[in-house]
């Protein structure tokens, strides 16, 4: 038996990158996963991709629209409340300075900030019902510490928040058996990027960021998954509250 024999993972964001890596090997491992991701053909693709091993169950949703949000929520408490398992996962990525934003650019990281909030708290109550589980947040080293480089007050606010979040739940949570961990990446190869970097130019520009990090490379969304996992199990059975930096060194020091 795997794992996660057994459990149903909600994957918000997990249509893609490490969201959809953390999907694929709790399912790898016996377990189930509900996706929830804004493109449609992605949900059905990831869905199709992960039902070759197990059960998945795909939600399509735009969580910066309140509407689109609220279905969620309904969806799961309704059809999912079993699920034991949550890792919120969604998240985007503009650099952008800090006198140049507009209304418009914050509300967009509040929105989604308020999704993760109301989202994890409808999984929570199945949670409780169940007697237990995990929560896993993807952070980011950006809320840890500002890079020259990257402009990124509205992100690393949202992320901030996050690691907050996961601090806050991991303690009212504690007495319902419900663990709340969070990991804190640096550069990983996601479809993050592609929101502001050319596609043909994706590679190069990803890869210039291999010295930034005392291992020598940017990470991968595996490397990522494997430590969302391990928060997710039984392994990890003592461990609430904790940020944990993967981030190929970045936070230890500098070359």
């Amino acid at each position: 038996m795997g794992a996660f024999e057994g459990r149903k993972l909600i994957v918000v964001g997990g249509s893609s990158g490490m969201g959809r890596q953390s999907a694929e090997d709790v399912v790898a491992a016996g377990g189930s996963a509900v996706i929830v991701g804004r493109q449609q053909a992605r949900v059905d693709e990831t869905v199709a991709a992960l039902s070759r091993n197990g059960k998945a169950w795909g939600i399509t949703a735009d969580l910066a629209d309140r509407d689109d949000v609220k279905r969620v929520q309904e969806t799961l408490a309704i059809e999912h409340s079993d699920a034991t398992l949550l890792v919120n996962s969604a998240g985007f990525f503009i650099p952008k300075p800090y006198l140049d934003y507009e209304c418009a650019d914050y509300d967009a990281y509040l929105e989604l900030a308020r999704s993760a909030f109301f989202v994890t708290q409808t999984v929570t109550r199945g949670m409780i019902a169940c007697g237990g589980g995990a929560i896993v947040n993807i952070g980011s080293m950006w809320a840890h510490q500002a890079i020259a480089a990257t402009p990124a007050t509205g992100y690393s606010m949202g992320k901030a928040a996050l690691h907050a979040l996961t601090r806050n739940l991991a303690m009212e949570l504690a007495e319902h058996r419900i663990r709340v961990n969070a990991v804190a990446p640096a550069v990983v190869a996601t479809p993050l990027y592609e929101g502001f970097v050319a596609q043909d130019q994706l590679d190069a520009t990803l890869a210039s960021f291999n010295s930034f990090h005392p291992l020598g490379r940017v990470g991968r969304p595996k490397d990522i998954a494997s430590a969302v996992t391990y928060l997710l199990s039984e392994d990890a059975s003592w461990v609430t509250g904790a940020i944990l930096n993967v981030d190929g060194g970045v936070m230890a020091g500098r070359n």
